[in-house]
C-alpha cells in the first residue's frame, strides 16, 4: 500500500462519504440527522479536505482553507488528530477522544477505530495497515509494521511487529492468540454498501 488515500474526483468523494457513513451505521438515518453527529461531521470534513487538496483551481484553494480550519477546530474539540490522506474508504471512528495517527501511516478500507488509539512512527517508519482491520480501545500500533487484512487488534494491545492477516492479537507486546472467529467483532463493510449503491445508481441511468 503506497501513496496517499482519499478521493480524487467528485464521484470518488461521493463514494468515500457513502462508505464512511455506512461504516458508522448512519446510512439509514435521515441525512440531516446524521450530519449533526460530531464524528460524521468530522469525517465528512476530512474527506472534503482530501478532495479539495488535490484540485488546483483558485476557488478550491480558498475553500479548502476554510474547511481545514473547521476540521482543525473540530478535531481539537473531539480529541482527534487524524491527518488527511491516511485512511481508505469505509472509515469508522467509533468514539471520539484521544485518537492520534501519524501522517505517514497508511490504512486500507473499512478500518474501525475505537477511542484512545495511537498509530505512530518509530525511528522514522510508520505502520501499514490492511483492509477490514478492527482496532480496539487503547491499542497502540507503531513503527515499521504491517498489519494484514482482516486482523483484530485487541483493547490496550501494543503492536510493534507484523500481524498476519485474519489474526487476533492481544497484550503488551501484542502476540497472536488465534485466527479470527465467526463471533469476533468485525468492521462494517462500508465499501460494500457504497459499491451496491453505485451499481444501483448506474442501472437507473
Amino acid at each position: 500500500m503506497t501513496g496517499r488515500s482519499g478521493p480524487r474526483t467528485r464521484d470518488e468523494l461521493r463514494y468515500y462519504l457513502a462508505a464512511d457513513l455506512a461504516a458508522l451505521g448512519h446510512d439509514r438515518r435521515p441525512r440531516g440527522a446524521a450530519l449533526f453527529h460530531p464524528i460524521v461531521h468530522f469525517q465528512g470534513l476530512l474527506r472534503r479536505v482530501e478532495y479539495l487538496d488535490r484540485r488546483n483551481d483558485p476557488i478550491s484553494r480558498v475553500v479548502v482553507l476554510a474547511y481545514k480550519l473547521r476540521l482543525l477546530r473540530l478535531g481539537q474539540r473531539l480529541g482527534l488528530t487524524i491527518p488527511r490522506g491516511v485512511f481508505g474508504p469505509g472509515l469508522a471512528i467509533v468514539h471520539y477522544g484521544s485518537v492520534v495517527v501519524n501522517p505517514n501511516a497508511r490504512v486500507g478500507a473499512n478500518c474501525r477505530l475505537h477511542h484512545d488509539v495511537a498509530i505512530g512512527s518509530k525511528r522514522g517508519s510508520s505502520p501499514v495497515i490492511g483492509n477490514d482491520v478492527w482496532i480496539g480501545a487503547g491499542a497502540k500500533v507503531f513503527g515499521r509494521v504491517t498489519v494484514g487484512d482482516g486482523a483484530i487488534i485487541g483493547a490496550n494491545a501494543v503492536v510493534d511487529r507484523d500481524v498476519p492477516e485474519h489474526t487476533v492479537v492481544v497484550g503488551v507486546p501484542a502476540r497472536a492468540v488465534r485466527g479470527v472467529a465467526e463471533h469476533d467483532p468485525r468492521p462494517v463493510d462500508g465499501c460494500g454498501v457504497a459499491d451496491a449503491r453505485r451499481s444501483r445508481s448506474r442501472l437507473r441511468r
